[in-house]
């Protein structure tokens, strides 16, 4: 079995805790897939954000 790639881990833990301010602990307890779920919703709510601030592009 081949692990998760650590640097898309890290990728996936550093979004997480720097938009929600999750500790660490909480963020690793997740599930894979309960977890790329959360980094998907706060993208797509800062896309949102974006294109609301900039409607030219």
């Amino acid at each position: 079995m081949i692990g998760y790639p650590s640097e898309a881990l890290y990728e996936e833990v550093a979004f997480i805790a720097y938009y929600l301010h999750w500790p660490h602990r909480q963020i690793m307890s997740l599930e894979h897939n309960e977890r790329r779920r959360w980094v998907a919703e706060v993208s797509n709510i800062n896309q949102k954000l974006n294109q609301a601030a900039n409607p030219e592009n």
